[in-house]
């Protein structure tokens, strides 16, 4: 099967936000940014099924995108940043920031999740994806959303997963 992963377009806060599962406004440039994606994705046409991530600036890329009723699902959402979230970076006052850093992979944030974990709720979706009867599925996400299905289809590896990241509107495609 392939899956077609776009990740959603800019979010409007300020640089350096922490932000996960807090459901944040897109920019001003949405339509703008939508209309490039919506006209990259031509090639991909048609698609079996498309889920999105229930946080809105996924939901909206979709629904522009000529999706609407995209099938959302919890395992879609962006690492939950937990007790960090709508914080910037360089003011967040936690003893386990540093702990964080260090190891994002196993660490989980306060009261979030680590990527291990956000990585297993993918491949759960994913896995359950196999079991469908589609060959063409699109799915409107996240940047974690989008390491951490790169790394399940294996092109990616974990310790440098993250220089993958793809662009605001920008996608990748996997085979499952």
């Amino acid at each position: 099967m392939e899956v077609i992963l776009v990740r959603h377009t800019s979010v409007d806060v300020p640089k350096g936000t922490c932000y996960g599962w807090t459901d944040v406004p897109v920019k001003k440039t949405f339509e703008q940014e939508a209309e490039v994606t919506q006209r990259e994705l031509q090639p991909f046409l048609p698609f079996d099924k498309v889920f999105s991530s229930p946080l809105t600036r996924a939901r909206k890329l979709a629904a522009y995108c000529g999706y609407p009723d995209a099938e959302t699902d919890d395992r879609l959402k962006e690492m939950n940043m937990g007790e960090w979230e709508m914080q910037l970076y360089d003011k967040i006052e936690d003893p386990h920031l540093q702990e964080w850093y260090d190891d994002y992979i196993h660490q989980p944030t306060t009261g979030g999740e680590s990527f291990t974990q956000q990585y297993q709720r993918v491949a759960s979706f994913l896995d359950d994806l196999k079991g469908k009867p589609y060959q063409r599925v699109a799915i409107f996400a996240h940047a974690g959303v989008l390491v951490s299905a790169g790394i399940h289809a294996g092109l990616y590896q974990w310790d440098n997963a993250w220089s993958n990241v793809v662009d605001y509107g920008e996608f990748i495609v996997i085979h499952i």
